[in-house]
């Protein structure tokens, strides 16, 4: 539903950060809707969560720091470059579907509202919506009753439980420590507030279990129902146990847990070792200073600039590709004919394409009128370089089209690097007016 509502207001690039599951169940969507996704996670989520987001086309962007962090650095990154920050679960538009999670368990109990709802958190945002969809429920008299909330969290990271226990309605921020990154949000802010307010008023708790209790009942799981969960759906089950060994939730009582998130393990089979960009902050969880943080930003905008090279001669396109990234931290994929590079200019959304004019298959000439067409290619500025002589007629076609047009061996392959460095930074300049 957030992605649709992108997709309704003309958004065609935005920027998420996530502890994981939140960044894939996006990158999907946005896939199928045509929006580029720049995800920024905490460098300590597993592997398998990055490669997921990077396998439908996401821009990984992998920040060693912590959580709030991480959010701090997208923030930022998409103030400076102008794009939408999709704020997630905080957003209207993802409460809004949130919901349907409610309705779905109120439809499978024979439209029923459970006893109990449990769910592992991190920032505590999901139950909000979940809980605006039994409320809405109950006031259209299709259930009788809102369940009684469970929030569990990591101990290492668990300030909603620890100020729930304290009585508070507010939760002082803390240092996460916990091996379950997913759930490594320090500072819930309002959401625990808000999720105290529902458990006065519907009943409820919050609890916090050890990462080894998580890690023994996602074995428990798997030996005894031969379900696998990733250890952060793992921490709710073993908040369950617990609820349920001091008596707090009874063994007569209907009990709903979110298993929401998963594993996928086979995209390194699929993705080169290029699907991320690093960006470093801290060594541990610690904030990182301001100066660190406006430095991190600097390399970062470097970091993420991507250079497409369209050319069948490979060893053109390698000399090239290393003169680049001997002077700047530019990614540069390379594409050996027309098709490939439609494809990936279309995956990829690159700041500068570099292509052949003669290929087999769509030669440049077709691949800039293509390009040209697509309205999520047709503002990337292109380059031609060729071996041929370029006809009066033939610099008619392309006119209006190209950035600039150069013959192999006219200008030293130094200096044409030179010129697509200047480009590229034109381009960046008018992106920031």
């Amino acid at each position: 539903m957030a992605v649709a509502a992108m997709s309704e207001k003309g958004i065609r690039e935005a920027v998420i950060a996530s502890t994981g599951n939140a960044a894939v169940a996006y990158a999907a969507a946005c896939a199928r809707a045509g929006i580029k996704l720049w995800v920024f996670m905490t460098s300590l989520v597993p592997q398998e969560k990055l490669r997921e987001a990077a396998l439908f086309g996401a821009e990984v962007i992998r920040v060693s720091g912590n959580y709030d962090q991480t959010k701090q650095i997208a923030a930022q990154f998409a103030q400076r470059r102008n794009l939408l920050l999709d704020r997630g679960a905080s957003s209207i538009p993802a409460k809004e579907a949130m919901k349907t999670i409610a309705y779905e368990i109120v439809e499978q109990l024979g439209w029923q509202a459970p006893d109990w709802y449990v769910q592992a958190v991190s920032g505590g945002l999901g139950p909000l919506g979940v809980y605006q969809g039994f409320k809405e429920m109950l006031q259209m008299g299709l259930i009788d009753r809102v369940p009684k909330l469970a929030i569990i969290q990591a101990e290492g990271c668990a300030p909603m439980a620890r100020a729930f226990k304290e009585g508070r309605d507010a939760a002082e921020p803390v240092i996460p420590d916990t091996r379950i990154i997913i759930l490594s949000t320090g500072d819930p802010g309002k959401a625990y507030t808000y999720l105290w307010t529902l458990t006065r008023q519907y009943g409820g708790v919050m609890e916090s279990v050890t990462d080894h209790e998580a890690y023994s009942a996602m074995q428990s799981l798997a030996k005894s129902e031969g379900m696998a969960v990733e250890p952060a759906t793992a921490v709710a089950f073993a908040g369950l146990e617990k609820l349920l060994k001091n008596g707090t939730i009874r063994p007569d009582e209907r009990v709903v847990v979110n298993c929401s998130g998963h594993t996928f393990p086979v995209e390194k089979h699929v993705l080169g070792e290029q699907f991320a960009v690093d960006v470093h902050l801290s060594e541990d969880q610690s904030p990182a200073p301001r100066e660190g943080l406006q430095a991190a930003l600097e390399n970062l905008d470097e970091k993420t600039t991507t250079v497409l090279l369209i050319d069948d001669n490979p060893d053109d396109a390698l000399l090239i590709r290393r003169l680049l990234e001997a002077r700047k931290t530019y990614r540069v994929f390379h594409a050996q004919d027309g098709w490939e590079g439609l494809a990936l200019a279309r995956q990829k959304l690159p700041d500068l394409i570099v292509s052949d004019l003669m290929m087999p298959g769509v030669d440049g000439f077709g691949l800039v009128e293509e390009l040209k067409l697509d309205p999520r290619t047709r503002d990337i500025p292109v380059v031609v370089v060729s071996a041929k002589d370029i006809t009066a007629d033939e610099r008619e076609r392309l006119s209006g089209h190209i950035e600039a047009v150069y013959q192999k061996g006219s200008l030293p392959t130094r200096k044409f690097v030179d010129q697509v460095i200047q480009a590229i930074a034109e381009k960046g300049a008018e992106q920031g007016e």
